[in-house]
């Protein structure tokens, strides 16, 4: 395996940088996110707005994916390839995801929106889904374990009655899209590598309505399904273990 990276000051400040502005890209198209238009359509706002701040979006052309975001609606648990004949429509739940490369740095975030009047039993699937990325978050600090971020997460989330999908994971970020650790959202306590100060990963759990398990759609390769089209929910932030505790870098509205 290899080594977890500890970045420097200089670098952390670029990941910083480049974090802040995948976050605002997320606060960007937010207006944009409404009932008619199409996932294409909001790929091309994305793209556009990173480029005009001197970035470019990670995710084009990365392992052969062919857009700038993932865009995953309602069963669709990650990354959903953008397209012209998918329409927003009353009732709808997505997650964007953006990945922005600024002068060499990366930085990832990913968080939910809805279209329209939206079912409580989706509301509910995303609040679970957001208090358990704070969950998650609130165990970043020097010398805890990276297993106790998916123990938190994932004992909560069964208390909810809901499931912690395991075939995808959060991970380093930084200097590379992906790097050492491998962040699993279920794990044993007390389990997995040391936290350090100047660490930088991805927390991202993708909660299911119902069975965990995901079905990658064969022509296109990415598309991930859940395996019993129940909806899934999804958000993300990048953090940097401190030396006191963490920060969410990825965070443009003080949330944290």
């Amino acid at each position: 395996m290899d080594k977890i990276i500890i970045k420097t000051p200089e670098q952390i400040e670029g990941i910083r940088k480049s974090s802040k502005l995948a976050g605002q890209t997320l606060e960007y198209i937010a207006d944009f996110v409404k009932e008619g238009v199409s996932t294409e359509y909001l790929d091309q706002k994305i793209e556009a707005f990173i480029r005009e701040n001197g970035a470019i979006p990670a995710t084009l052309g990365y392992g052969g994916y062919p857009k700038s975001s993932c865009i995953s609606l309602n069963e669709v648990v990650c990354h959903g390839i953008p397209s012209d004949n998918t329409i927003l429509k009353n009732g709808d739940i997505l997650n964007i995801d953006v990945t922005t490369i600024l002068n060499g740095y990366y930085g990832d975030t990913s968080k939910m929106f809805t279209i329209g009047e939206v079912s409580t039993v989706a509301l509910d699937l995303i609040a679970a889904t957001k208090h358990s990325l704070n969950l998650g978050i609130q165990q970043v600090r020097p010398g805890n374990q990276f297993g106790n971020i998916g123990f938190a997460i994932s004992k909560f989330i069964k208390m909810k009655g809901y499931s912690v999908v395991y075939e995808f994971c959060g991970h380093g970020v930084g200097v590379e899209f992906h790097e050492e650790p491998q962040i699993d959202h279920t794990s044993r306590r007390n389990t997995g590598p040391i936290m350090k100060p100047g660490m930088t990963f991805t927390i991202e759990p993708m909660i299911n309505q119902g069975r965990p398990g995901t079905i990658v759609d064969k022509h296109d390769k990415w598309t991930a399904r859940t395996v019993d089209k129940k909806l899934s929910a999804q958000f993300e932030h990048t953090i940097l273990v401190t030396e006191t505790g963490y920060e969410v870098l990825t965070d443009v509205t003080g949330e944290y």
